[in-house]
């Protein structure tokens, strides 16, 4: 966990959130008053964001008192309780909200991965996360991702080189683009992995021709030619399928071979996790 990104998260969120002040509860409920409240898991699925509720209980009363139950990464199911808080009510009130929106999302993403990864299972295909996350949320949700068995593909702009298919066209051509990236790193000094993504086998052939690159995306292809593009590659790069891949058809993407596939549903539209924090 990247503490600093959490705790910059958590009081933006504290502070969209409540504003000038919780006023429903500062008109209701004396200001001492203590309470307890119950993480209740109303739906089966893999928990995660129990980590995370921890350091938003904290940052907002780190009087409060949490007992955990169950941890990130555990399969859980109606009834469960995941954990228990005690403290100050208002404060308790305060987090409810941020909890449940990160806990609740955080196990969706869980759930949805740890199903696809179980479905590759048989297969040596390991499974990505991609880019298309929730603007700001992008930390929490590839957390997710990996507490429900996945693997972070890069996490911005910043950690690696992914050429696409725009920047080929806009590079004048993939041997231009490649170059270009690899005379970059060398004039930055940096150490960062190529990626070039193709979108046929005839852009393959100039990717292999030119060289220079760690992995190869093979986007959008047929079974067949994806068949194909793994036995041309034949173990000298890493490869990665991508495009138009769901739950469905995962396991026949699987079945030809990739090294990885990325799948941008795990974090895009993903359904959330049914969880409350009741009163006890």
């Amino acid at each position: 966990m990247d503490k600093q990104i959490i705790d910059s998260f958590i009081k933006n969120a504290i502070a969209e959130d409540q504003g000038d002040g919780d006023h429903t509860s500062l008109s209701t409920i004396p200001s001492k008053a203590q309470g307890k409240a119950k993480l209740l898991i109303k739906e089966a699925g893999i928990l995660a964001g129990v980590e995370l509720s921890l350091q938003i209980f904290n940052h907002i009363d780190s009087q409060l008192q949490v007992e955990v139950f169950i941890n990130d990464g555990t399969a859980v199911k109606y009834g469960d309780i995941a954990l228990t808080v005690t403290g100050s009510t208002h404060s308790i009130l305060l987090a409810e909200r941020l909890v449940l929106n990160c806990m609740q999302r955080m196990s969706g993403i869980a759930t949805k991965t740890n199903h696809i990864v179980k479905l590759l299972a048989p297969y040596h295909t390991k499974l990505l996360d991609t880019r298309k996350t929730t603007p700001g949320l992008r930390y929490i949700e590839k957390w997710a991702v990996r507490i429900g068995g996945g693997v972070n593909h890069r996490i911005g702009l910043y950690d690696m080189i992914l050429i696409k298919d725009n920047h080929v066209d806009y590079a004048g051509g993939i041997a231009n683009a490649i170059n270009a990236a690899n005379q970059y790193l060398k004039d930055k000094n940096k150490t960062l992995q190529i990626e070039i993504e193709v979108r046929n086998l005839q852009e393959l052939d100039q990717v292999l021709e030119t060289k220079g690159i760690d992995r190869i995306m093979l986007d959008n292809f047929s079974f067949e030619d994806l068949k194909a593009a793994v036995k041309i590659i034949d173990g000298k790069y890493i490869t990665e399928a991508s495009g138009g891949i769901v739950e469905e058809n995962v396991t026949a993407y699987a079945e030809c071979g990739v090294d990885f596939i990325s799948m941008g549903a795990l974090t895009h539209s993903v359904k959330s996790l049914d969880i409350s924090l009741k009163a006890f």
